[in-house]
């Protein structure tokens, strides 16, 4: 574990996706900071009866999920003398990282919702995933981005946004039958600007929910109170101003309700834009290239541009995030190179005007996940974190009032 933290500060040379990864240089040449251990007091190793109790007990998974609990309780009373808390997770543990089969239990997760009510960043190492994978820059830009991240640190930002748009992502926990806790929480994650600022997400139980196809939809108050506390969080960071436009997404449809809930509070804000993005879409695209105008044309080299656009109603349109890069060294880049990308398909349930801002403002929000090496993801982030925040949420008993940063769930 200490050499593999040590690693962080030397550098590694890229040995996959070499058209994209560049080498990694170290922690302080990337970042402009020194990292180091904490002291030996902050240190704790569990002692050799968990591995008796482990290997004994039928439900190994709630054994070290316990022991490891208490491990992080007792660095309550140092939490000023560190900024990250790393765990290791040996391999011969692996029986404990999964519950039964009737069991929702996700040690990663667990241990999240944990450490995050005692706003606490917390990074997990695995024995079979980081310390074992081979390509070792891979690992350390994204060990090293996250570690930068939880620590407070901005990573990168957008490059060309209106400053004055709020963005918001909407997703719903749902609770395991078992529990005493209403069944649905509303999770709310939001990147407020350009800059980054602002990543923060409010999250409360929701009482007046209808369900439809197992999909849970708010009632016009319901979604009054997640928007207004949204646009709290807004006007805490910018000096009391509401945002002059706001775009609202989310998985599955606006319902009546919740369209009226959000007009009632941004009343005050220009534009409002709710669109649902759809993941799972039966349309695919192909590239075709003409070799003169007269040439029906052949399959290209590389499959649909990122960033591809096509309306296919007055409210619905198709948008590749997933797709050839023509920019990325000296050749086109398709990230994953395998598969034919297929795009999200974008509904508009408020708003008006081209499709060209709403669409740009989803591409580029693809590339916000500061967890994730990646050049881009398939989804924008206001609903990659939603999901990542959703399934966390539902794990913990309490919500507390104030709002909650997302770099606890990373």
């Amino acid at each position: 574990m200490f050499d593999f933290m040590k690693g962080l500060k030397s550098p590694a040379k890229a040995t996959e996706r070499r058209d994209y990864l560049p080498d990694w240089p170290g922690f302080h040449q990337v970042f402009g900071l020194r990292m180091c251990g904490a002291a030996s007091d902050c240190h704790i190793e569990l002692d050799r009866r968990l591995e008796q109790e482990f290997r004994a007990s039928p439900t190994p998974h709630i054994v070290l999920a316990d022991r490891l609990t208490r491990a992080i309780q007792s660095f309550d009373a140092r939490r000023a003398d560190f900024d990250v808390l790393f765990i290791y997770i040996p391999q011969r543990w692996a029986s404990g990282y999964v519950g039964g089969p009737d069991e929702d239990f996700d040690l990663h997760d667990h241990l999240k919702a944990f450490t995050a009510a005692r706003c606490l960043p917390v990074q997990l190492v695995r024995e079979d995933k980081a310390l074992a994978y081979p390509h070792k820059a891979s690992v350390m830009w994204r060990i090293g981005l996250a570690l930068y991240t939880k620590a407070g640190g901005v990573p990168w930002k957008l490059a060309e946004s209106d400053p004055d748009t709020a963005y918001i992502g909407i997703s719903y926990a749902v609770r395991p039958p078992e529990s005493n806790c209403p069944r649905f929480v509303t999770c709310c994650s939001q990147v407020f600007d350009a800059d980054g600022a602002g990543l923060e997400f409010i999250a409360y139980d929701a009482h007046e929910v209808e369900v439809q196809r197992e999909n849970p939809f708010l009632s016009r108050t319901e979604m009054f109170r997640v928007m207004t506390r949204a646009m709290d969080l807004y006007r805490r960071r910018h000096a009391g101003r509401s945002p002059r436009r706001v775009m609202i997404h989310k998985t599955t449809e606006f319902k009546s309700d919740e369209v009226n809930g959000c007009m009632e509070a941004l009343h005050l804000c220009e534009m409002i834009d709710l669109v649902q993005v759809v993941e799972e879409v039966g349309w695919r695209g192909v590239r075709l290239e003409k070799a003169v105008a007269s040439e029906k044309g052949a399959p290209a080299d590389f499959p649909v541009a990122r960033g591809s656009l096509l309306g296919i109603g007055p409210m619905e349109a198709l948008l590749w995030t997933h797709g050839s890069v023509g920019e990325i060294g000296q050749r086109t880049y398709f990230q994953g190179a395998r598969s034919t990308p297929k795009p999200l398909k974008l509904v508009r349930h408020a708003g008006h005007g081209p499709w060209d801002d709403t669409a740009s403002a989803v591409l580029s929000l693809t590339k916000m996940d500061w967890n994730n090496d990646a050049l881009y993801d398939s989804l924008p982030v206001t609903l990659e974190y939603a999901k990542v925040l959703a399934r966390v949420v539902k794990r913990m008993n309490v919500l507390g009032s104030a709002p909650y940063q997302f770099r606890f769930f990373m």
